[in-house]
């Protein structure tokens, strides 16, 4: 059995926040560089270290998979099947989608047979696996996610009134379901040249005016801020056409394969199947490959009251149910009175406040906030105590 205090990779994206990671868990940033994610995990492209025998966690966990992993998840999966991160957006992120599972192995296998390398910036698949999701916000934090009810994408398009636009909306409307409006978002995507220009320009001048509705000035305010950031970007029509999401701290939501989203400013956890697996369709400087989001969308709706997941309340602690095996996210409550939790699985815990001490037989580590331990699955049990609050990621 084995715990062991994590060194974690910080990515520096450039939509990543200055200061968010170094005043809320004491992230040195020494070059006041955009600080966007913490990864807490095995994966590839910002794989975690040990403090204690400064090893890669990959490298640790294949040297006993079966013990450290536990027997089912070694068998199904082979590695750490799940990725911790904290997220800090100061700017928003593309509007993307994430594959399903077979897509996913279909389009990295394909890809590698075409000869692209992995870090290229036109590679489209980084590894075989889908990316099903679980933000939980630790501070406001602002998003879209998936399609509007169609009722509402059509009343707010009306109020914008865009010519370019006159026919697809028409064909919205005789067909208010899921094809038409995966045949409405492919319009809009797929919009170039004089009829881009001419739908931006519309699409500008009719948010300069006073809305009508709540909607509406919900999406318009949200436009107003994406174009803050960007101008010549059909994802300035996402906020007409997806859920504008706002979790308070302490909220969390789901986001499913094949889902639109983006995040738009804020700071949270994020868990997530171990991928890095990302089809972008606007809103981004980096590659953008349109046909192959397309190929990946679903064009569900789904109202916004919908998203905001409702957690099963056990003694100090919340589990949140999502339907996929990959992960498991629990938000523990720690008092000074000791509480054991038991593993069934390789577990990685992050103290999102306070001051915390874990301690298994043979084993203690006291977290403070920002900091993070993984507890190999042998350990069957351990016990928490100390005043704060952990993220549990297990699966």
């Amino acid at each position: 059995m084995s715990m062991h205090k994590l060194n974690n990779v910080i990515q520096t994206y450039p939509w990543g926040s200055l200061t968010s990671l170094h005043e809320m868990f004491n992230v040195d940033n020494p070059h006041h560089t955009p600080q966007a994610e913490m990864w807490m995990g095995a994966h590839p492209r910002g794989c975690s270290r040990t403090l204690d025998k400064d090893i890669a966690l990959d490298e640790l966990l294949a040297k006993n998979t079966k013990n450290m992993l536990g027997t089912y998840t070694a068998m199904r999966y082979g590695e750490l099947p799940y990725l911790l991160k904290v997220i800090a957006a100061d700017s928003p992120l593309s509007i993307q989608v994430h594959p399903s599972k077979q897509k996913a192995e279909d389009g990295f296998q394909r890809e590698n047979d075409q000869g692209i390398p992995i870090d290229a910036d036109n590679r489209n698949y980084k590894d075989p696996n889908h990316k099903p999701e679980l933000v939980y916000a630790l501070t406001f934090f602002h998003a879209l996610n998936g399609f509007r009810p169609v009722d509402d994408i059509i009343a707010l398009f009306h109020e914008l009134n865009i010519d370019v636009l006159s026919e697809p909306l028409d064909v919205l409307v005789s067909q208010p379901n899921e094809n038409g409006l995966s045949t409405f978002f492919t319009q809009i995507i797929r919009l170039s040249g004089h009829d881009k220009a001419d739908a931006l320009l519309a699409l500008k001048s009719a948010i300069g005016k006073t809305p009508k509705s709540r909607l509406a000035r919900e999406a318009f305010h949200t436009t107003k801020m994406l174009m803050a950031h960007y101008q010549d970007d059909v994802g300035l029509f996402a906020p007409f056409i997806l859920n504008i999401v706002e979790l308070a701290p302490g909220e969390a939501m789901f986001l499913d394969a094949e889902t639109p989203h983006a995040y738009l400013s804020g700071t949270a956890l994020e868990i997530m199947a171990n991928s890095d697996n990302v089809l972008r369709a606007g809103l981004t400087s980096k590659h953008i490959d349109t046909e192959e989001l397309l190929r990946n969308l679903s064009a569900k709706s789904t109202p916004a009251s919908n998203l905001i997941m409702t957690p099963v309340v056990k003694s100090s602690r919340w589990t949140y149910p999502v339907p996929v095996d990959d992960f498991c996210f629990d938000i523990v409550f720690s008092t000074p009175d000791h509480q054991t939790l038991y593993v069934r699985s390789a577990e990685v815990l992050f103290c999102i406040e306070g001051k915390i001490r874990i301690e298994a037989p043979h084993h203690c580590v006291v977290l403070s906030k920002g900091e993070s331990v993984l507890i190999t699955c042998d350990s069957q049990a351990y016990q928490v105590s100390g005043t704060g609050t952990l993220a549990r990621a297990y699966n």
